[in-house]
């Protein structure tokens, strides 16, 4: 029987295809394609005792102990997951590492089960490694970086544009040391991935957040955040009435709804309360000690009160978290880099138009450009 093969291209992506990872637990972990299910041909145990094989006997002998390891009921329950969500997405594709032989097999058993599905040739190496040019093909594409003090919206202003990148939402991470969210960070690999795959809907300028390179456990690839570095910017400038209302929302109301969605309502305010503890200890070696223990008091105190219903109480301590860390934190990175050059300084909304006429201009720009090529 022929096995078909589709070409690793980044539509298949594009078409939000449910993909069947048949690679290992482990390697899914540490980064799959995005829209994969992992519904391994062998579990993490058998694909150890089989690269041991491989190593020590060779190719034929791994083949082998694989068979045997995979087998019988352990094989129709490997066969039953792939016909559970066939059933459920009848277009699915398959892939392993290279989308060689584990690929291949998995396909080969479900064809024996009534399935002919097509495998990605290439596999898991072949798209990601497109994943990671679109990455390196946007970095020359017309870049805009949108800054400001905390609690200025910003990611919120990047939502709003058809053409924003919003790293944070890539990174599953607010970017700052209260920006960790519930659910586990992506790893490196999904962190790219998620930004490659967004990237395949902005083929023209892009707008992005002033980040750090780190935003919280993933890295910006270096090519891209070269080229952030280099571009132009705009500065959303708001009260601090305005933007400690904006981190009230992102800190705890947002926060809050997520936890108690995700854990219930006891466990949810319990991890709640320890990550906003943890994130505030954290800052000791920036704070001081003295500084640290007050705004600790009045976190504890403003617990207390979210209890009773009071959930404004956080501003007690919101507000000199802004004024005394965020605020001469951002002033001193202005100072470090005198060199950059702002568009466009301004309100919230200001900042949006200067963004959306920035865009426009870039587009009309390339636009003459191709013509005249």
């Amino acid at each position: 029987m022929s096995l078909p093969l589709v070409e690793p291209d980044l539509s298949l992506l594009r078409e939000s295809r449910v993909l069947i990872d048949v690679r290992a637990p482990v390697e899914f972990a540490q980064g799959a394609l995005p829209g994969a299910v992992n519904l391994p041909l062998m579990d993490d145990d058998e694909r150890h005792l089989v690269g041991i094989e491989y190593k020590q006997r060779g190719q034929q002998a791994a083949i082998a102990l694989g068979e045997t390891l995979v087998s019988d009921g352990v094989k129709a329950a490997r066969v039953a997951a792939w016909q559970g969500l066939l059933e459920r997405h009848p277009d699915a594709l398959i892939y392993c590492f290279r989308g060689g032989l584990r690929s291949q097999v998995a396909q080969q058993w479900m064809a024996e089960a009534g399935m002919l599905r097509p495998r990605i040739r290439g596999g898991w190496k072949a798209m990601r490694r497109g994943l990671c040019e679109r990455i390196d093909s946007a970095a020359r594409q017309p870049l805009l970086v949108v800054g400001g003090l905390t609690g200025c919206a910003k990611t919120a202003l990047i939502t709003a544009l058809d053409n924003g990148l919003d790293l944070e939402g890539c990174a599953r991470h607010k970017g700052s040391a209260f920006g960790r969210h519930p659910l586990p960070a992506p790893s490196q690999i999904d962190f790219e991935h998620a930004m490659g795959r967004r990237l395949l809907d902005l083929p023209g300028p892009l707008v992005v957040e002033d980040e750090s390179r780190h935003i919280g456990t993933a890295n910006i690839p270096l090519c891209f955040w070269g080229a952030m570095e280099q571009a132009p910017r705009l500065r959303v400038e708001m009260p601090l009435d305005w933007r400690l209302a904006q981190i009230h929302k992102d800190y705890i109301d947002d926060l809050w709804d997520v936890y108690r969605y995700q854990c219930g309502e006891w466990l949810g305010w319990s991890l709640m309360r320890k990550q906003l503890s943890s994130s505030l200890a954290r800052l000791r070696k920036r704070l001081g000690s003295a500084r640290l223990a007050r705004l600790q008091r009045l976190q504890q105190l403003a617990f207390r009160e979210h209890e009773r219903g009071n959930r404004q109480a956080h501003e007690a301590w919101l507000a000199p978290l802004l004024t005394e860390y965020y605020d001469p934190m951002y002033r001193y990175q202005l100072e470090k880099h005198p060199e950059r050059r702002f568009l466009h300084v301004g309100d919230w909304d200001s900042c949006l138009a200067a963004a959306r006429e920035w865009t426009a201009e870039a587009r009309a720009q390339h636009s003459t450009a191709a013509s005249q090529g």
